[in-house]
């Protein structure tokens, strides 16, 4: 099977089991899923819901963020994983955002990625929940299901397998493929124990040690 095919027959099956998934990201301003992606580096989303509203109700402004002492941050997310760098990068972000962009998350990847903690898949992220700008952000569960089911080659990194889903997909296709693919490897494809009994592309994937009973 071509590629080519290969995407019909996934996105037809992503489309049938995950037809509207989004961000489980919990926000309320633009600011705040900036933050919240940021901060979900290295970490769980599930992580992020509990530290964030905890955060944003002790700092409830950009003001408030930039005024902030890290520390007092720290505080706020040290149940995640490098709080303490990330807690620095919350401050600097806040205050870089009033400083630089009127207090408004830049749109351009350009002017994202000058932002502290802010790297590609970030960016990508932001852009395409906040803007609707077709981009595809590859985490751990992109990667895990698109090297599994051939999309992409299992050395390649994240870089790589963007490239690589952009040009097999339809810009329209970027934003709802990156959502199902998240979807999929976070509840369907899991790293250690898959779900490949209940999975219609059982056939498509590429590892050895296939589960095919519960």
């Amino acid at each position: 099977m071509t590629k080519n095919k290969k995407i019909e027959v996934i996105t037809a099956y992503f489309n049938e089991l995950l037809p509207n998934v989004g961000t489980e990201l919990i926000y309320h301003k633009d600011y705040e899923l900036l933050i919240a992606v940021m901060l979900s580096a290295q970490t769980t989303d599930v992580a992020v819901n509990k530290v964030t509203p905890v955060l944003f109700s002790h700092f409830p402004s950009l003001n408030d963020l930039a005024k902030a002492e890290v520390e007092a941050i720290a505080n706020d997310i040290k149940t995640i994983g490098l709080y303490k760098t990330k807690a620095k990068n919350v401050k600097a972000i806040a205050m870089m955002l009033l400083e630089n962009f009127q207090g408004v998350v830049p749109r351009e990847k350009e002017q994202l990625l000058t932002l502290p903690g802010v790297g590609n898949k970030t960016a990508n992220v932001v852009r395409a929940e906040l803007f609707k700008i077709p981009e595809i952000a590859v985490d751990t569960h992109v990667s895990r299901v698109s090297k599994r089911l051939g999309l992409a080659s299992p050395t390649d990194n994240p870089d790589q397998i963007e490239a690589k889903l952009r040009k097999l997909l339809k810009k329209e296709q970027y934003i709802s493929f990156h959502h199902q693919a998240i979807h999929f490897g976070r509840y369907h494809c899991l790293a250690r124990s898959p779900k490949c009994y209940e999975c219609k592309l059982v056939d498509l994937c590429l590892e050895k040690n296939k589960r095919l009973t519960p």
